[in-house]
Parts: C-alpha cells; structure tokens; sequence
C-alpha cells in the first residue's frame, strides 16, 4: 500500500486592499464584529486566508473550520523577527551613519575655535 503524503502550501504576507472581501469573510467566519486593525499578516494555505493578526494591536481573525493555533504561532514568529530585523537595521544604519561622519568629518582648523 503506498502512503501518499499531501503538502500544503503556507503563505505568510501582508494584508493588501484587494484582500478586503477576503477578510470580512474570515471575520464572518470567525464572528467577529470587524476586521482587526490595519497593518495585518495573513497566512494562507494553498491559496485560502486562514488567519489574520493585526501588526497594530495584536487581535486575530480565523477560520473556525480548518486548525489555526499552529498558523497563528507563524504569524506572531514572523511580526516578531521582522519587528526585531526592522529594529536592528535601523540601528546598525545609525551607527554606520555616525562611524562614516567621524571617518570623513573635517578638524576644525585651530584659528577658527
């Protein structure tokens, strides 16, 4: 008997405006009162919205028909490390900034002080 094996393809992205009636969907689904506020992850299997955490306040949106605690977990790791990658980029960009300054920065000349 061979075992045949499906993989399902998991997509994690930003929210879009073309993504809206999706959303509402996912929010009837779920019962909830609205969409969650802008910016939103969402994350897809094989092409079909499965969750929706919101970037700004953290509450979430899924589908109540297919498991979602694993989808969610994608969510928040991703908000986290790119959270954390932004952070870290805009750091290192202003130590780069300054270490250029005080490699090309002129002396003053010692008449003008």
């Amino acid at each position: 008997m061979l075992n045949h094996m499906t993989t399902e393809e998991i997509t994690i992205r930003p929210a879009y405006l073309d993504d809206e009636f999706a959303l509402m969907r996912l929010a009837a689904l779920d019962s909830a009162d609205t969409i969650p506020a802008h910016p939103l992850l969402l994350a897809e299997v094989d092409g079909e919205p499965r969750v929706a955490l919101s970037l700004s306040d953290g509450s979430v949106i899924a589908d109540p028909f297919h498991p979602s605690e694993a989808l969610l977990g994608l969510l928040r790791s991703h908000a986290k490390a790119t959270a954390r990658g932004a952070h870290v980029s805009i750091t290192s960009r202003a130590i780069q900034a300054v270490a250029r300054g005080m490699r090309t920065g002129r002396r003053t000349p010692a008449w003008s002080r």
